[in-house]
């Protein structure tokens, strides 16, 4: 009876330990196969894309730029008083680059202040200088000097700082030549040089139409807050692209970034 007792007892004991290994063994298999706590997400917020030239979003409505206001010079081009002010002041700024005379493609042709284009007047063409400007070119090899009007924009050739009437060309010099060397001695503007102004950026040109339609195409899937269009020069095709609100900073920007097949990108101002 004893030893049927101890052997009962041996076998409860190793009842006990098999179940108190099967526990711990369960419990590690359990530890083992937990998912591991999961990553703390990052806070949620909402994206607001940040508008990239080139990436822009086409509005809820066409840009329709604002026309830019004609800009009135005197008779000629030049007053006496303008003459009395040059003789009587000094320059704001200065500028020294190559100059050459232009005709007006057809007769009537409006220059870019709104007035029609004139061969005779004191008048000239600047790509930036606010539209009015009063200056003073003077021709580095002759001497030769007279005092002008911003009436125009251009000149849309590299190596060009200013385009001239042939009245003015002949004042200066300038036309039995075609081309000189010039100082440009600005001396009163009616909006200031460095802030503000009406900007765009003018493209070609293109000796093909079809090659400025395929960049207009392009421009106005790029930019599609902006106004482009494409128009006949002399014996070439243009495309001008006018950011929106005439912005100087994206005109810039474009001009900048523009490689375009046929001619340059020229930073205009419109005003």
């Amino acid at each position: 009876m004893v030893g049927i007792r101890a052997s009962r007892r041996v076998v409860t004991r190793l009842a006990v330990v098999a179940a108190a290994l099967l526990a711990v063994a369960g419990c590690h298999r359990n530890r083992s196969s937990a998912p591991a706590n999961p990553q703390t997400l990052p806070p949620e917020t909402t994206y607001k894309p940040v508008l990239i030239p080139g990436n822009g979003v086409p509005p809820a409505t066409t840009y329709k730029p604002t026309p830019i206001p004609i800009t009135k010079v005197p008779p000629g081009g030049v007053s006496d008083e303008d003459l009395a002010y040059v003789e009587t002041h000094t320059p704001i700024a200065t500028q020294t680059g190559n100059a050459a005379w232009y005709v007006a493609p057809y007769k009537g042709r409006k220059a870019a202040n709104g007035m029609v284009f004139d061969n005779d007047a004191m008048t000239a063409a600047h790509r930036t200088l606010p539209m009015g400007s009063l200056i003073k070119v003077t021709n580095l090899k002759t001497d030769q000097s007279a005092v002008l009007r911003i009436t125009d924009r251009g000149p849309f050739t590299e190596g060009r700082i200013l385009d001239l009437t042939v009245a003015a060309a002949k004042a200066t010099g300038v036309y039995r030549p075609g081309w000189a060397r010039v100082r440009v001695d600005i001396y009163s503007t009616p909006k200031p040089i460095a802030t503000g102004g009406r900007w765009c950026v003018q493209i070609g040109a293109f000796l093909s139409e079809t090659e400025a339609l395929r960049l207009k195409a392009e421009l106005q899937k790029l930019y599609a807050d902006a106004q482009v269009i494409e128009f006949p020069g002399e014996k070439s095709y243009w495309v001008r692209i006018r950011p929106q609100g005439d912005n100087r900073e994206m005109a810039e920007y474009i001009a900048e970034h523009l490689h375009p097949s046929e001619g340059n990108a020229y930073l205009t101002r419109l005003d």
